[in-house]
């Protein structure tokens, strides 16, 4: 995926959930935060990032909060851009071949599913979740605790009965990392769900990106490790 009018500004302070102070161009502005997560360790001040200049007259913030440097580690912080990614490589054939029909959002059961796609002989449920959280190379998620995600295990896991093969896609939004694992110290209950559900047959898989300053794509494999 790409984006448009990407600037480079200065992060100085997030004043709640949606909204930071960014100096860009050398101007203080009020930039929309797209990631509700609590991302303290990428939220810190004085710290390079990007923004995606909207021209609308509509919003009260002028800019996007796309990605922040860690360290040497361009991250991506967008929440919406893991579905677009993965709905991207899934249609190109990353998760399989011949797929005929995709569809975005599906309704299954008491929940939404990020992705079902189909091919002559296949059924298929992708839930995605993406990833920002990362200490010494290793991604965990969540970075709060989730409700809604052990909810998604579970309908996941009921629709393995129906011949529906089952899928969560952790999409890692940066590159060049070691492994994955569920935050089982931030979100104990949502580590055992994930192994639950790997156990009745959901299949789990992890995917880094290449973030550019303007653009994300999924890129390789990640191991994963349930513990």
């Amino acid at each position: 995926m790409k984006y448009t009018n990407i600037k480079e500004g200065i992060f100085l302070e997030r004043l709640n959930r949606f909204v930071a102070r960014v100096t860009v161009d050398g101007k203080e502005e009020y930039c929309h935060v797209k990631n509700t997560g609590r991302c303290k360790e990428l939220f810190v001040p004085n710290t390079r990032v990007f923004v995606s200049e909207i021209d609308s007259t509509k919003r009260k913030t002028r800019y996007d909060l796309i990605s922040v440097y860690k360290g040497e580690r361009l991250v991506n912080v967008d929440s919406q851009a893991p579905n677009q990614v993965a709905q991207e490589w899934v249609r190109a054939g990353g998760l399989c071949s011949g797929i005929t029909k995709l569809i975005r959002e599906k309704t299954y059961g008491d929940s939404r599913i990020d992705i079902y796609a189909e091919t002559e002989k296949r059924k298929i449920l992708v839930e995605v979740k993406g990833v920002t959280l990362e200490e010494d190379g290793i991604v965990r998620f969540p970075d709060a605790p989730t409700d809604r995600g052990i909810k998604h295990l579970g309908e996941l896991e009921k629709s393995l009965a129906a011949g529906i093969e089952a899928y969560i896609l952790f999409v890692i939004q940066m590159e060049g990392v070691r492994y994955f694992e569920p935050n089982r110290a931030g979100h104990p209950e949502f580590a055992d769900a994930l192994a639950k559900a790997c156990q009745a047959g959901v299949h789990i898989l992890a995917y880094d990106c290449k973030v550019g300053t303007d653009s994300l794509e999924i890129s390789s494999e990640v191991p994963v490790l349930l513990r």
